[in-house]
């Protein structure tokens, strides 16, 4: 049995073009392999996807052949144009800063939502979340920090109980699964 290897999904909050356009050649070669008379339980194992998503495209193929695995485009419209987003990347590599964000430099969702100032385009914060996260940003940090931290204390605890507290390294042996015999390491 072959894997084509280039063919698993990101676990995201949306799918680039690109992405999409990779899905969509993993129905299409599926399609071919149902003409060919492959099982589900093949194809599925070739593709490395599950059964279930397996089951749906040959069911689809059925009723409308090739084409039925077709991408039928978004879901919603995009609110960002490209060039839209090639601005807000811009303004967001300025930093916070820039924006007037002094107390620290960090962007949070909240503030990230000046998408509506920039482009008067109204966004969730959890839609800014998956904004970001498809175009390739990550968390940075909480939007706050709590009252009670003590900065000293915190220090002192890396530097002096930490240590102690931390397992020392495993080095690399071979481990075992048996309860009753212990892997070394």
């Amino acid at each position: 049995m072959r894997y084509d290897r280039s063919m698993r999904y990101g676990q995201r909050g949306g799918y680039t073009p690109a992405e999409q356009e990779r899905r969509k050649r993993v129905r299409l070669r599926a399609a071919e392999w149902f003409e060919a008379g492959e099982s589900t339980r093949t194809v599925a194992a070739r593709l490395r996807v599950h059964e279930r998503s397996v089951t749906r495209w040959r069911i689809a193929w059925r009723e409308g052949g090739t084409s039925a695995l077709r991408s039928k485009g978004p879901a919603s419209r995009k609110k960002l144009s490209a060039r839209q987003w090639t601005r807000l990347d811009a303004e967001l590599r300025r930093g916070p800063l820039a924006w007037g964000y002094a107390e620290d430099q960090c962007w949070t969702l909240g503030r990230v939502k000046l998408i509506g100032r920039l482009f008067h385009i109204g966004y969730t914060i959890d839609g800014v979340g998956k904004l970001l996260h498809r175009h390739g940003w990550s968390v940075q940090v909480p939007a706050r920090r709590a009252i009670e931290r003590d900065e000293e204390a915190i220090a002192l605890w890396k530097a002096e109980v930490w240590p102690a507290v931390k397992a020392p390294r495993r080095t690399w042996a071979p481990t075992s699964a048996s309860k009753t015999r212990p892997g070394k390491g």
